[in-house]
């Protein structure tokens, strides 16, 4: 399968080639594959190590390349590539001021592919093969799961390329996040389109319960990877924070946001739930208005 999406700014489809896709199709498409994602690769051990290598000086070399291969623009960035002492400190690179301005509304918290649903449980007739998505099993709690089933949901796919610091997506009173400990499947579309209840509702992910003046309570939801064994939340929790204030970021890997919110509450863009219902992820950057 292609990995392709729409750019919401273009209109146009795009196809995405990740960084070690052939790797990816092989766990997740062939037999000894996926014996060797359950057995190993989904272990955070793997990924730790990784992320060690990651945070080493030899990892540096590996960056002009990357940039190189998968077009990222470095104008943006507050560095030079020279300046980046680790990988890592290259991936969650912040960027110059201005480089995303906010919109109305509700925004989304990152660069990134987004999935929309104005119902939560319509996830099930999009990427669901065999057991149903459960929101509470997603987010370990039914006193949750009841508060926002069915509500509207969003899901933000990061790819390695995309910019990987995360924001608040509206303002609010931001509580302490939950941290839900788990295995780091990958969150890839090979990966979600064989399992994407497992995938959600068992990947290391944490839950910051937002509490706003006219928009009610909504859930901020990062969720771990293969190869992001690290949520780094730099937030100070139990504080008020402003719309596009950063809230975290993730060390090296494709990682995920998911985002839900009361019944009633919002409403979705409509370009984004009719390219959901079409069954195409839309390419937005943080900032960038999602919901009203």
């Amino acid at each position: 399968m292609d990995i392709e999406f729409i750019d919401r700014r273009t209109g146009k489809m795009i196809k995405e080639s990740p960084p070690g896709e052939k790797l990816l199709q092989f766990l997740y498409n062939h037999r000894l594959g996926k014996m060797s994602l359950e057995l190993l690769i989904k272990r955070k051990v793997v990924s730790s190590l990784y992320g060690r290598y990651m945070d080493s000086r030899y990892s540096a070399r590996k960056i002009a390349s990357f940039v190189e291969d998968l077009g990222i623009d470095m104008t943006e960035s507050k560095r030079d590539i020279e300046e980046f002492k680790t990988f890592n400190d290259f991936f969650y690179r912040r960027l110059k001021v201005g480089a995303r301005p906010i919109g109305e509304g509700i925004v989304s918290p990152g660069d990134g592919k987004i999935l929309a649903f104005q119902d939560a449980s319509q996830v099930n007739s999009f990427y669901i093969k065999g057991k149903e998505f459960s929101l509470t099993e997603f987010l370990a709690s039914t006193s949750y799961a009841s508060t926002f089933n069915p509500g509207p949901m969003i899901i933000l796919r990061l790819a390695p390329n995309d910019y990987h610091r995360y924001h608040f997506p509206y303002s609010g009173q931001a509580s302490a996040p939950i941290k839900l400990k788990g295995p780091l499947y990958s969150v890839s579309p090979y990966a979600l389109i064989q399992n994407f209840t497992k995938v959600f509702t068992e990947n290391k992910r944490e839950i910051t319960d937002l509490q706003t003046a006219s928009k009610g309570k909504i859930l901020i939801i990062p969720v771990g990877a293969t190869m992001v064994g690290s949520i780094l939340q730099t937030y100070t929790s139990d504080s008020y924070v402003h719309k596009g204030d950063e809230m975290g970021y993730f060390a090296f890997g494709g990682s995920t946001i998911v985002l839900l919110f009361e019944k009633n509450r919002v409403i979705i863009d409509q370009d984004l739930l009719e390219n959901t219902s079409k069954g195409w992820e839309t390419g937005v950057k943080m900032g960038e208005t999602i919901a009203r």
